[in-house]
């Protein structure tokens, strides 16, 4: 072949095969696994993520989910709450639902096996956690991924009590302005090459709730 010809397509086919074969099969299959994994991170950046629901809300350790105002609460449960908010003790437990879509038009099932995850309340702060458990997310079929929250409203907000528990109300979805509820995750998925994650966080979800 002279220079400065390219070859035609057979001799490119040809010369292609050449050199695969001429590969150890060692680095052939991490030229195929490195392909399948690059699917499996494109598959799950275009998994949407989106907060479903907040449940099981337990404001001082009442159960406040369905509730509409503060004084649907009984004698009980609002002596207990006024106490924590009088030692400015006001602890708050309840579980994100999120919801994981990997969209139909994909290929590949994304498999999330870790998750380092921020709430945010109203865009402030709050805590962190991690998941562990491992989702299978095929495509087209949204998947329920809980997380259990549990923080002291007065360790993260400067404000009076009955702001705090208007706050917790709201999230239960009871009377008062809406309040909005983010996370901040860092991902990691299983490829064929072991896991990878996120090098940045992602903010995955971000609702209002609350009337």
């Amino acid at each position: 072949m002279e220079s400065g010809h390219s070859p035609n397509p057979r001799q490119f086919g040809m010369l292609y095969t050449m050199r695969m074969r001429n590969l150890s099969p060692a680095l052939v299959a991490v030229a195929i696994t490195g392909c399948a994994t690059l699917q499996q991170i494109a598959a799950l950046r275009s998994v949407d993520f989106q907060l479903d629901r907040v449940a099981n809300i337990r404001l001082a350790d009442v159960n406040i989910s369905r509730i509409h105002s503060y004084s649907d609460l009984g004698l009980a449960d609002a002596t207990r709450v006024g106490a924590a908010v009088a030692r400015r003790d006001l602890p708050l437990a309840f579980r994100l639902h999120l919801l994981a879509e990997n969209p139909p038009e994909n290929s590949v099932t994304a498999r999330l096996v870790q998750m380092q995850w921020t709430l945010f309340l109203e865009d402030t702060e709050t805590v962190s956690g991690e998941i562990e458990q491992e989702y299978e997310l095929p495509p087209g079929h949204p998947t329920d991924i809980p997380v259990d929250v549990e923080l002291d409203l007065f360790d993260f907000f400067e404000r009076s009590g009955p702001d705090l528990i208007d706050l917790a109300l709201n999230l239960a979805g009871a009377g008062g302005a809406p309040k909005q509820v983010s996370v901040r995750a860092v991902p990691t998925i299983n490829t064929a090459l072991g896991p990878i994650t996120y090098p940045q966080p992602i903010t995955i979800v971000t609702r209002t709730v609350g009337r």
